[in-house]
């Protein structure tokens, strides 16, 4: 049976972990630069051995299962978060945001991505002790999610811009030029809004959709409300090193949405027959728990979630080397993700 976590411990992990996100945001705000190969390597270095670190404490503190939940929920969310890479990719390139800021936009991107999955992780909590049906729910949006994930995008689709953007374009005076990471900028003494502007609105609605997505997938392996948004912050903290580092490497990956999709639909399979082992809805076996509903423990997720990323990343370089020149001239062409 599963122990409780000291909250002693609780509260020193976000005092710490809070502590960490402000000095890296102090580094980006006071030096603004486009970040080295070497420099990328170091720091996503840094925060996986850090989330390995903390899941050694949980390990130690808690027990085996809350660091087996914690490894399963943050190698989720680090899945799900490169995914969040590519649309991070359109966003700075359809909005021709300088390489210089592109760290500072991201920073910026991150700490909305943590808010507004914070706002979710509580809703959510709240919602799974009152009503326990919420789990079919869950279960059936993440798997129709991984539907959608592999279904091939229409043409275009990916370089549309957000309604947003396109009613604020025709409503509001914006410049075609940036001024560092102003929004406001005066031109002949006329206030205009800058395009970073357009770059936050679009960023922070793809963080809105991506919370939708990562947090019921990250409740199908634990209800601990600590555990769930502290896998959030270690898969969201090296995301921005990781931006630079992976470099042109993310057109490559061209499998890396089928493993995705594998892991969503089996985590809303999962949670659909815990929602049955739980069962309170009076049309389903009388409002009783169907018994005959196998049990996923957090062990077999955890061997999924790195079977299914582990051969779609291989599997996706294997295609990219055997396109040999072809691939490395279309990449080259491509975005570069903030590389000069």
């Amino acid at each position: 049976m599963s122990t409780t976590l000291p909250l002693w411990f609780e509260i020193t992990s976000m005092v710490v972990l809070t502590v960490i996100l402000l000095l890296d945001l102090a580094i980006v705000t006071k030096r603004p630069h486009i970040p080295s190969m070497k420099e990328s390597s170091l720091w996503v270095g840094f925060y996986v051995f850090l989330a390995l670190l903390f899941a050694g404490a949980m390990f130690w503190i808690g027990d085996a299962q809350h660091g087996a939940e914690f490894l399963a929920g943050w190698l989720t969310e680090y899945s799900l978060s490169i995914d969040n890479l590519f649309v991070f990719v359109l966003i700075m390139t359809r909005f021709a945001v300088p390489k210089k800021h592109q760290q500072q936009v991201l920073m910026v991107g991150i700490i909305l991505a943590l808010i507004l999955r914070g706002i979710f992780i509580l809703v959510g909590v709240q919602i799974i002790e009152n009503f326990s049906a919420i789990f079919y729910v869950f279960g059936v949006f993440l798997v129709y999610t991984a539907w959608k994930q592999i279904l091939p995008e229409k043409k275009g689709e990916s370089h549309k811009e957000g309604f947003a953007t396109r009613v604020l374009r025709r409503r509001v005076n914006i410049t075609d030029d940036y001024d560092g990471t102003k929004f406001r900028t005066t031109i002949d003494g006329t206030r205009y809004w800058t395009p970073m502007l357009l770059v936050f609105i679009a960023i922070g609605t793809t963080d809105l959709l991506f919370a939708i997505d990562s947090i019921p997938a990250i409740f199908g392996i634990t209800q601990s409300g600590f555990i769930v948004f502290t896998a959030n912050i270690f898969a969201l903290m090296g995301l921005r090193q990781l931006y630079f580092l992976l470099g042109g490497l993310l057109d490559k990956l061209e499998y890396l949405k089928y493993g995705i999709a594998v892991i969503l639909a089996f985590i809303g399979v999962k949670l659909v027959f815990h929602a049955m082992h739980v069962n309170e809805l009076p049309f389903i076996n009388g409002g009783q728990a169907v018994e005959w509903a196998p049990e996923i423990n957090t062990w077999v997720s955890l061997g999924v979630i790195v079977v299914a990323m582990t051969l779609a990343t291989i599997a996706s370089l294997i295609k990219a080397r055997r396109r040999g020149g072809s691939g490395s001239n279309s990449s080259d062409s491509g975005m570069r993700l903030g590389h000069p």
